[in-house]
């Protein structure tokens, strides 16, 4: 992997907290203008978009997050992948963020920015930026939230394979590139009374069909429909939460996701399929 594109990454993302730190020092005793928070959480299965990355086995994950009183925010969260092939081999999945949220009414927000998604460790043509935009609003106890993310073309995304055998075989169109769009809404009903909320998420991802270089796919079949339905349940600051995870792609859509995005190159399961997921995640 090449690592200058990330280190500029971090630059870029550090730009606006350098820029915090240079504003008029603040009066003593004054609440900080910046604000941090994280969480760290260990799940089930990591599924992106209703398709696995851990191969069905479990995932820890993590993540930071600076925020400052202008709406500005910066963030880095990272999970481990099943390291079984897929993005040229990296055991870890790595999302630089950067975003700004504008309180367009005390019940709606809007929240602009930009991931770039990193796989250290794996090889080059991996890793690929994508914008995203989201409005969130609530209504008592709940909460909607209509999202897009656009990552434009980029050898990432693009269809370099076929399938698994062409990818292993190195054939087909090296060099590719293409572009994803990916459409979602959720949903939260917090149940008054109880430590419960209900939650719902339906998304829908259109792009390469097929496999990107060293079998990465973001949408493995071109256009499909994921969706989950669960509920958490919170205890000071843990939140455990059980979700059932699916999608419309079918055994036989998935299987030319195998061998190269199953562990050992083996071709069994298939990690599009409906799954119960369980987390636990502590803030802080």
């Amino acid at each position: 992997m090449r690592f200058r594109p990330a280190a500029v990454t971090v630059a870029f993302l550090l730009c606006p907290v350098a820029a915090m730190a240079q504003e008029a020092p603040a009066e003593p005793d004054a609440p900080s203008a910046v604000t941090i928070s994280g969480s760290a959480a260990i799940a089930s299965d990591y599924r992106f978009r209703g398709v696995s990355q851990s191969d069905g086995d479990m995932a820890v994950q993590g993540g930071i997050t600076l925020a400052h009183d202008s709406g500005g925010y910066v963030g880095i969260w990272a999970s481990n992948l099943a390291g079984w092939g897929t993005f040229g081999g990296a055991n870890v999945e790595l999302d630089l963020i950067e975003g700004y949220r504008a309180k367009l009414s005390d019940n709606a927000t809007l929240d602009v920015g930009l991931t770039w998604y990193l796989y250290p460790g794996g090889a080059d043509k991996t890793d690929f930026a994508e914008p995203y935009a989201k409005l969130t609003g609530t209504a008592g106890p709940a909460t909607l939230t209509a999202g897009a993310a656009y990552a434009p073309k980029q050898e990432a995304l693009g269809r370099w394979y076929r399938n698994g055998t062409s990818a292993a075989n190195g054939s087909y169109r090296p060099g590719a590139k293409d572009d994803n769009l990916y459409l979602w809404g959720d949903g939260a009903y917090a149940v008054a009374g109880t430590p419960i909320t209900a939650r719902a998420h339906i998304g829908h991802g259109r792009g390469q069909d097929g496999l990107g270089p060293n079998a990465t796919a973001v949408s493995p079949t071109g256009s499909y429909w994921d969706w989950s339905i669960g509920a958490d349940v919170a205890y000071r600051n843990l939140t455990l939460n059980l979700s059932w995870v699916d999608t419309d792609i079918s055994d036989g859509d998935a299987a030319y996701l195998r061998p190269s995005f199953s562990r050992g190159q083996d071709g069994s399961g298939n990690i599009a399929g409906s799954t119960l997921l369980a987390s636990l995640t502590a803030a802080f």
